[in-house]
């Protein structure tokens, strides 16, 4: 089983390097704008999750700089995860208002659609959490 977990990771981290979405652009002034509240976010994930990959492409497509912190690989990543959200279950989106209160989102689903309504590209202003 291990084996095939491998194989398996490595084909799902080779696709999405194939296949590797766009990032949308945005000018400059914008973009530092996304980018200084993105500094308040951070994903915990694995590396080959297809759930987090799924995730981080989201990211790339919006043109988002968040901060990844793989939990397989790093044991203070994972224990902020496990302190913080209170479950080892990864994609896990760690969103800090500005009072510096954390909020834990689970779910793909949910991250990502989290992440297009916020810093929707169609809005000229990013809304402020």
């Amino acid at each position: 089983m291990r084996i095939i977990r491998l194989v398996l990771g490595k084909l799902i981290l080779f696709f999405n390097w194939v296949f590797t979405p766009r990032s949308i652009k945005r000018d400059p002034a914008a973009q530092a704008v996304v980018d200084q509240q993105t500094a308040s976010l951070a994903l915990y994930q694995y590396e080959a999750c297809p759930f987090c990959v799924k995730v981080r492409r989201a990211m790339k497509r919006n043109g988002l700089n968040i901060e990844t912190r793989d939990v397989k690989r790093s044991e203070s990543a994972r224990e902020e995860l496990q302190a913080g959200g209170g479950n080892l279950k990864v994609p896990c989106l760690r969103i800090e208002d500005n009072q510096g209160q954390a909020e834990w989102m689970y779910e793909s689903s949910d991250i990502i659609r989290y992440l297009e309504r916020r810093f929707d590209p169609a809005a000229h202003n990013p809304v402020a959490a």
